[in-house]
C-alpha cells in the first residue's frame, strides 16, 4: 500500500495572534458544532478514494485545535480510524495553545491515540507575548508542559519565533536554555514573517511596529541554531531541530513530496499528480458536502516539470539536502541534466555545497535559500 499522510484543519482560535495569516477565526464559535459534523462527512467522502494508501501520519492543526471541546477531537479521530487503513499509523499530532487545554482535554487526546503534541509558545518573554497578541503567558506552558509529562507524553514539540518586537538575542538564548533544561523533544525555530491582511502588516507599514533589524533577526537565529546544536538538537531543516529519532514524520511528507489530503476548510492535498484546495468560505464548504461532493475550490495537475521542481526546493529545505541519484530514481533523469546551470550558479557564490551524490544548503545557502527557490521555479 502507498503511504499518505493526513492534515485535518480546525480553523477556531479564542483570539487571533497580530502576526497570524492562516485560515482562522476568532468570532464563528456558533459555527464549531455544525463544522466538526462536516468533517466527518467529508472524511467519509474519502472512503473509496484512500483503499490502496495506507494512512502513516495524522496532524490536526489550525487555528487552534485545542480550543474546541476534546470530545470534537475524539470524534474526528474515531471517525478517521474507520474510513482510512491505519495499519501503518506511527504518528499523530496536535498543536495546542497553553491556555485553551488543560487536563480533561489531554486525556482525551491519549485515549484516542494522540502521541505528539505540537505547543505554540513563540515565546517566554511575556511583555513581548502581549505585543504578538498571543493569550497566554509563560507560566500557562510550564503548567501545560509539566502536565503532559505527567499524563506520559513523551514527544512534545514547541513553537519559538525570531525577530519579534522588543526581542533581543538574550531573550531568545534564555528561552532555549529553558528548552533544552525541560528535555524539549522537538523545536521549531522559525523566523517572523510579515503577511499581507494581519494587524501586524498595517501596523509596520504606518510606521507603529518596530521590530529588530534583519542582521539582529539573524544574529538570534544562527547563534540558537548553535546554542541548540551544542547541546544534541539535531538541525534537520531550516527551521526544525530535534532529539535524535523525534523528527516530525508529518512535515517530512511534505519536504520529500510525498502524497497527502487535507481535511477541513482551506486544507490543501497533493496526491497521484494532483494538486487541490478547499473553500475557505464556510458556506461554500458546507453546501458542497451537503451535496455528497468533495468541497473543492481549486485544483492543478503536477507535471513532471513542476514535479521536479517542488521536489528539489522541498528538498533543500531539509540540512541533508538531496541525494542525486534518489532525484534520478523517481524522475529517470539526471538532476544535473535538469538544474545544472542553477546549481552551479549557486555553488560558486557560495549558496550550496556539492559533494558527491550530495546537495545542500551552505549556512549563507539557509539564510538566502529564496534565490535559490526563485531559480528553480518553473
Amino acid at each position: 500500500m502507498k503511504e499518505l499522510a493526513l492534515y485535518i484543519h480546525i480553523p477556531f482560535c479564542k483570539s487571533k495572534c497580530y502576526y497570524c495569516d492562516f485560515n482562522s477565526f476568532s468570532n464563528k464559535n456558533e459555527l464549531i458544532s455544525d463544522y466538526i459534523d462536516y468533517l466527518i462527512r467529508e472524511i467519509r467522502l474519502y472512503s473509496s478514494k484512500v483503499e490502496d494508501h495506507s494512512l502513516k501520519t495524522i496532524f490536526i492543526g489550525g487555528g487552534t485545535p485545542s480550543f474546541i471541546r476534546g470530545e470534537y477531537i475524539y470524534k474526528l479521530l474515531n471517525k478517521t480510524y474507520e474510513v482510512f487503513n491505519i495499519d501503518s499509523l506511527e504518528e499523530i499530532s496536535i498543536e495546542l495553545n497553553p491556555k485553551t487545554v488543560d487536563e480533561e482535554k489531554l486525556k482525551i487526546y491519549k485515549e484516542i491515540g494522540i502521541n505528539r503534541v505540537s505547543i505554540g509558545v513563540q515565546s517566554l518573554n511575556d511583555h513581548i507575548l502581549k505585543k504578538i497578541g498571543r493569550i497566554h503567558k509563560a507560566k500557562d506552558f510550564f503548567e501545560i508542559y509539566e502536565l503532559l509529562r505527567k499524563i506520559d507524553f513523551s514527544n512534545i514539540n514547541v513553537d519559538l519565533i525570531s525577530g519579534l518586537p522588543d526581542q533581543t538575542k538574550g531573550d531568545i538564548i534564555s528561552t532555549l536554555e529553558t528548552m533544552n533544561n525541560l528535555e524539549v523533544d522537538h523545536i521549531s525555530f522559525y523566523s517572523l514573517i510579515i503577511e499581507e491582511g494581519t494587524k501586524f502588516y498595517n501596523w509596520y507599514n504606518n510606521g507603529k511596529l518596530i521590530l529588530p533589524d534583519e542582521e539582529e533577526e539573524r544574529d538570534m537565529y544562527h547563534e540558537g541554531i548553535k546554542y541548540l546544536k551544542s547541546k544534541g538538537y539535531n538541525h534537520y531543516e531550516i527551521s526544525n531541530l530535534a532529539k535524535e529519532g523525534y523528527e516530525c514524520m508529518h512535515n517530512l511528507f511534505y519536504w520529500k513530496l510525498k502524497p497527502y489530503i487535507g481535511i477541513g476548510t482551506g486544507s490543501h492535498s497533493n496526491i497521484e499528480g494532483l494538486r487541490y484546495w478547499n473553500f475557505t468560505d464556510f458556506n461554500k464548504y458546507f453546501n458542497s458536502i451537503s451535496r455528497n461532493e468533495l468541497p473543492i475550490e481549486g485544483n492543478e495537475v503536477i507535471d513532471k516539470t513542476m514535479e521536479m521542481a517542488e521536489y528539489t526546493i522541498l528538498g533543500l529545505r531539509l540540512i541533508d539536502g538531496i541525494y542525486m541519484k534518489d532525484f534520478f530514481r523517481r524522475f529517470n533523469i539526471s538532476i544535473k541534466e535538469v538544474y545544472g546551470d542553477i546549481l552551479n550558479k549557486h555553488f560558486k557564490n557560495g549558496l550550496l555545497n556539492i559533494e558527491g551524490d550530495n546537495i545542500r544548503l551552505t549556512e549563507k545557502g539557509l539564510d538566502l535559500s529564496n534565490l535559490i527557490f526563485v531559480d528553480l521555479i518553473p
